[in-house]
């Protein structure tokens, strides 16, 4: 396409499932703007009339919204055959591409951006305007982290007599991001929208959905019955104030729930004024940098290493000090980055362990029992990547699987060793290595096993 109406077309942005976005010159006003269209009569007649509806209230009620944090919306046309939509163009990102644990921002950062949505959908709600579709692929940072709320095609129009409103449609929205009043298609106000916005600042924090599942049937049951876990289970390095505000914000029941937007970003400035304003980004690319050199690691994808950073935390532990105690119960465990620790039990000198070496993995791998069995003192000043196992558990199966046979492999390697000293200081054997199995004398007493054919 050359022109979309007045605008001339200069590039194409983005291709969804119903729309295509351009970049276009606006003559009128010598800025770029960015030209959603959509076509019409593709698909069958009620999913064009469907369209059609989503489009005209997008242009309704965007047109009516003039906020900071909400992409504004210049002209809305709807033709016989298609549909355009003319907005402010976003030169920045949107928080899709943040939603992966290897691509997290810095918790500062996302704070702030989550605090400007709060307000602007707060300003939304004062017009009587609900967006119900808040996901990461609708909120674009711009320069200075300045969000911006987009795609307004789901909102309903609390003004309206939703009897009579032919652009209300049931049933829309995004899954994973809907409250539980949502899903059960109850009637919705503002708080609808503060859940979704609490499910995205979850997501931001840690790489990974409050409520996740097979299939949707099971995610949906999980959105009405059950409770999220705590941030801080997954990322033990957050502030523990954030999981009080996320509880609120997930609250299932509504007057438990954030009133409004102002209230969720009253709760969150708190927590952002006991933050350093440092970018640690670079801290985190040095942390994964050390982790991908370690030997331990060798067989973890780089996204398993980035999930790892997020469940652990980063000691720095002088000598003589006790990691792990015998007879003490936990099932925490780790790897030593750097120096080393000694092993003994009952006081006696058992091994010593160095560089990627794992210390405490039997006490996690242990089916039934969580008691130490030794004690883990460091001789050195060592750098130790202490995991928490609680926030471990709700990783993805691909990393618990990685981890269990990284862990595995090692406790079978010095299993071997062991096995190889006592070896060394028993007694000669009864039978030679070129003995048969079965042929031969056998000693009087202790286990006699023998090899039975299948």
């Amino acid at each position: 396409m050359e022109t979309i109406g007045k605008y001339r077309v200069i590039r194409e942005l983005g291709k969804g499932a119903t729309a295509t976005v351009y970049l276009c010159d606006d003559p009128d006003s010598s800025r770029q703007v960015a030209v959603k269209v959509i076509r019409f009569g593709q698909d069958s007649a009620a999913m064009s009339r469907r369209m059609r509806k989503l489009f005209q209230n997008e242009g309704m009620v965007s047109t009516r919204l003039n906020h900071p944090n909400i992409v504004r919306v210049y002209e809305a046309v709807v033709e016989d055959d298609f549909a355009y939509l003319a907005m402010e163009y976003i030169e920045g990102f949107s928080l899709e591409e943040h939603t992966r644990i290897d691509k997290l921002l810095p918790m500062h950062r996302v704070i702030g951006i989550i605090f400007k949505c709060c307000m602007a959908l707060d300003a939304a709600y004062r017009q009587g305007i609900i967006h119900r579709d808040i996901k990461p692929a609708n909120i674009m940072v711009a320069a200075n982290d300045e969000a911006k709320i987009a795609d307004f095609g789901l909102a309903l129009n609390m003004n309206k007599d939703m009897d009579r409103d032919s652009t209300f449609i049931m049933g829309v929205g995004s899954p994973a991001y809907m409250s539980p009043e949502q899903i059960k298609g109850y009637p919705l106000n503002q708080k609808t929208d503060l859940y979704s916005l609490g499910v995205l600042l979850f997501q931001l924090l840690t790489g990974r959905l409050p409520f996740r599942a097979n299939n949707q049937a099971t995610l949906i049951y999980r959105i009405i019955n059950t409770d999220a876990p705590a941030v801080t289970a997954l990322n033990p390095n957050l502030p523990e104030g954030l999981n009080a505000i996320l509880r609120r914000a997930l609250e299932k029941d509504l007057y438990s729930r954030y009133r409004n937007g102002a209230e969720f970003a009253k709760d969150l400035s708190a927590v952002r004024y006991q933050m350093l304003e440092e970018d640690d980004t670079a801290q985190d690319t040095s942390h994964f940098e050390t982790l991908r050199r370690l030997d331990f690691f060798t067989e973890f994808e780089n996204i398993e290493i980035w999930e790892v950073l997020r469940v652990a935390v980063w000691r720095e532990v002088s000598p003589n000090v006790a990691l792990i105690r015998q007879g003490e119960r936990n099932k925490f465990f780790g790897v030593i980055i750097s120096g080393s620790v000694e092993v003994s039990i009952d006081g006696k000198a058992l091994c010593r362990l160095g560089v990627s070496e794992p210390v405490g993995e039997v006490a996690y791998l242990h089916p039934a029992s969580d008691q130490r069995c030794s004690t883990a003192v460091t001789l050195e000043p060592t750098l130790f990547l202490e995991i928490n196992a609680a926030a471990l558990a709700l990783s993805s199966e691909e990393l618990l699987e990685r981890m269990r046979n990284a862990l595995l492999s090692r406790m079978i390697g010095r299993m071997r060793e062991v096995n190889r000293i006592a070896a060394a200081q028993g007694l000669p054997a009864v039978q030679s290595a070129t003995g048969s199995l079965t042929g031969g004398s056998r000693p009087a007493g202790g286990m006699d096993l023998e090899l039975a054919p299948m």
